[in-house]
């Protein structure tokens, strides 16, 4: 199965750009980079200044997914606890749809995220009356941390490929 996204491309890791909580007067601290084969989301997460995020976003474009039903990310985390944000036209500015995914600390795992697992947030508040995530309207894929706990955090990332259609199982995801 191709890869939606390929993090092994030299040219992944600069379509992503930071939002951290710098934009409310936080003091945390994120990005994403190359390195060897991979992309990196990295940096260190800060609870002052009622901060508490950091996100990375790819540039957006359209992604017709209706076909598969969730996503695959192969990633080595740190254990700490990820959310991988979708953005489509059907909520405001500023909401998205999350799925919540903590890898083991040092070991590469697939993370399994079938659709009905994203819940449309808006500054980590569940938005109750949203619309389900229409896969055929994504237009946008992004990360954040926000698991409130200080310290530095690493993201390692290889891919993201779509979900075959029908699956239903959950193996190697741990939460």
């Amino acid at each position: 199965m191709p890869h939606l996204i390929d993090f092994k491309q030299v040219d992944e890791a600069p379509r992503w750009w930071a939002i951290n909580d710098d934009v409310m007067g936080g003091i945390s601290q994120g990005s994403l980079h190359g390195e060897e084969d991979i992309s990196v989301f990295s940096g260190e997460l800060s609870l002052e200044n009622g901060g508490g995020f950091a996100s990375v976003r790819r540039e957006p474009e359209a992604f017709d997914l209706s076909a598969y039903s969730g996503l695959t990310l192969y990633v080595r985390g740190d254990g700490r606890r990820y959310q991988l944000r979708l953005r489509t036209d059907r909520l405001f500015d500023g909401g998205a749809y999350r799925a919540l995914f903590q890898p083991n600390a040092g070991e590469w795992q697939h993370v399994n995220l079938p659709w009905h697992e994203f819940e449309a947030v808006f500054r980590g508040q569940r938005l109750e009356d949203a619309p389900p995530l229409d896969p055929a309207a994504i237009q946008q894929v992004g990360l954040l941390i926000a698991d409130r706990r200080t310290g530095p955090f690493r993201l390692e990332m290889a891919w993201i490929r779509t979900l075959k259609s029908g699956y239903v199982g959950r193996p190697f995801v741990h939460r």
